[in-house]
């Protein structure tokens, strides 16, 4: 064959080491059992992102959205009169100042307007708003709901060139990151980050936060920090879109990561109202109660088995306004026995007192619903009736049992 001795050794050790080679190679290839190589392990989190993406996204987030969230500053009437007879330095405020944030929601014309807390412009005197940039500007209340706690301030648009993108609460999911912006303890333009803990907790609030609960509200949950300030301030999904309104937080010691969002889904019908008309109308029936079992539980603490011998008791009801309706009068309700859930009317205004209710009622029914106290009372006539309808109301008077018809009716500006 012309092969010099060795050869046929060499091509053998030739041929072995190439097809090693290729093996090697197509191993390499396939993962030798149909496997991709896999690359160099990172930090990933759901959904298959790296840390170093999400971080990106919070921080592209942030940028989107901070421009649209202001300081608000909210100069109680006491705080101006403070201000006006004291001696402060220009730009020094009041110590009774309070707080808040809030997020530019539209643009219209010479007009911006900002969304925010109700209670952020409690008792207020003066608002200013400061926007990212500092600039101070005087904001103007459009409309407020104390039931959900929503606000609408106005403030000129010069200046203001970015409006938050309204995202959608309803389509959050438990696990999903979100940041919080706002402007905790006087630190304006402030971010934290957490997670949705819960997109539907009901917790129930005090309307008049006098430490009664007569409300539920529909919240977002959330580990993000909320601090006092950052009420009114923005809650933004990884896409910079505003899913909810910060709101408030469990304060309680040994509590850490609890705070609530208003869905921007819930709040979104809310403020087209207020842009509208000023107020939220709702049915009014037109009564100041108290729970009949806070009254059980005072006479309980007291050591009264009969309600009839407490004497020199305090008025421990909700806080009433002044008006010329049905009177206070110092005798006790008469709770028949076995009476356990109600409420007990402290004053009749409009519809209720046209209709003959007086003080002491005890009502435990509207239409053929149970009514156990003020917050029953309120859900049924918010969620189930509308202005106009006429409204059962089942109630004891001195120990015995009376029904009448009450026509609701749409609370008038005077009495907000």
């Amino acid at each position: 064959m012309g092969l010099r001795p060795g050869s046929t050794l060499r091509i053998a050790l030739i041929s072995s080491l190439t097809s090693s080679v290729l093996v090697a190679a197509l191993f390499l290839l396939w993962g030798g059992g149909g496997r991709s190589p896999e690359p160099e392990s990172m930090p990933a989190i759901a959904g298959g992102q790296s840390y170093v993406e999400t971080s990106e996204r919070i921080i592209s987030a942030s940028e989107k959205v901070r421009p649209a969230v202001v300081s608000i500053i909210n100069l109680t009437t006491q705080a101006l009169e403070l201000q006006e007879a004291g001696d402060f330095e220009e730009g020094e405020l009041p110590y009774n100042t309070s707080m808040g944030s809030g997020v530019i929601f539209k643009k219209q014309g010479d007009k911006a307007y900002i969304i925010t807390n109700a209670h952020v412009i409690q008792d207020a005197g003066e608002i200013q708003a400061v926007l990212v940039g500092g600039e101070r500007k005087k904001a103007t209340i459009v409309g407020k709901d104390i039931i959900t706690d929503l606000a609408v301030l106005e403030v000129g648009s010069d200046g203001i060139n970015t409006v938050v993108e309204l995202g959608h609460s309803d389509k959050l999911r438990v696990g999903e990151m979100v940041i919080a912006i706002g402007n905790p303890l006087g630190f304006g333009d402030s971010l934290t980050q957490g997670i949705v803990s819960s997109t539907k907790r009901i917790i129930p609030v005090s309307i008049n936060q006098d430490g009664n609960y007569d409300w539920e509200q529909e919240v977002i949950q959330t580990d993000a920090a909320i601090n006092q300030g950052n009420s009114g301030g923005a809650l933004v999904d990884l896409n910079g879109k505003l899913v909810g309104i910060n709101s408030m937080k469990v304060a309680d010691r040994g509590v850490e990561g609890i705070g609530f969002a208003i869905p921007i889904d819930q709040a979104v019908p809310v403020l087209n109202a207020l842009m509208e008309k000023g107020k939220v109308s709702r049915p009014y029936l037109g009564v100041y109660t108290m729970s009949l079992g806070y009254y059980l539980d005072g006479i309980e603490m007291n050591g009264l088995d009969d309600p009839d011998e407490e004497e020199g008791s305090e008025d421990t009801g909700e806080p009433r306004e002044e008006t010329d309706g049905e009177a206070f009068e110092p005798a006790e309700p008469v709770v028949p026995k076995g009476v356990t859930k109600g409420v007990i009317v402290l004053e009749a205004v409009g519809p209720s007192l046209d209709a003959g209710l007086k003080f002491n009622d005890i009502i435990i029914a509207l239409d053929s619903t149970a009514i156990g106290s003020t917050l029953d009372l309120r859900k049924y006539l918010y969620h189930s009736k509308k202005i106009g309808d006429s409204l059962k109301v089942t109630y004891y008077r001195d120990g015995k049992k009376h029904t009448l018809d009450v026509k609701l009716t749409e609370k008038a500006d005077a009495q907000e």
